[in-house]
């Protein structure tokens, strides 16, 4: 049987490299997925997510056991998030050579499976569509993108939101109720 998160963390604070591997194969892709939606940049990702791991070794001696691993692992997930998002914002700048039609950089709207029925018309509507959600998306203050992010993308309930972003539960429905209320009035147009 394979050992739980409080037997890998005791044994990876003991030295044990292999369960400290083991606890990060377990959570990466999570973690990943929410620095690619939050982020929506696969080297920005790369670095949220190289952060995060590397604030989880050097803290993980004083992880207290008063959530789950999980839990604790997300709220660090969420402040580099944060914390990325303002240094690049105080930083932007566009690489020389950038081109405005990168294939590379990750979108998640903006990506269709194409197949035979797919034409050229609903495929270039589907990447508008989904162009004018990622704008919109832009505009939400940091903590209300990860709020809605969170529960709409990943799934997480608003009182496991709320431990992540170290928040009441009342205040993650109050960024999520602002989330939605601002992309409606923002898409108004795609739902009427």
């Amino acid at each position: 049987m394979a050992p739980d998160d409080f037997e890998l963390i005791q044994k990876a604070n003991n030295g044990d490299t292999i369960a400290f591997e083991e606890l990060i194969y377990r959570h990466d892709r999570n973690v990943l997925s929410i620095a690619l939606k939050y982020t929506r940049n696969e080297d920005d990702a790369k670095d949220v997510y190289q952060e995060v791991f590397l604030r989880v070794f050097k803290g993980l001696k004083n992880f207290k056991f008063k959530s789950e691993f999980s839990t604790w692992l997300f709220r660090i997930t969420v402040n580099v998030c944060l914390t990325y998002k303002s240094k690049l914002s105080r930083h932007e700048t566009i690489p020389l050579g950038a081109n405005e039609n990168d294939d590379d950089e990750y979108s998640p709207g903006n990506s269709i499976a194409a197949d035979e029925s797919s034409s050229p018309e609903n495929i270039l509507l589907g990447n508008e569509i989904g162009e004018r959600i990622n704008n919109a998306l832009d505009t939400l203050s940091p903590k209300q993108k990860l709020v809605f992010t969170l529960k709409h993308y990943e799934g997480y309930k608003l009182k496991e939101i709320a431990l992540m972003l170290d928040i009441t539960e009342g205040t993650s429905k109050k960024y999520l109720f602002e989330a939605v209320h601002k992309l409606r009035v923002q898409l108004v147009e795609l739902y009427i």
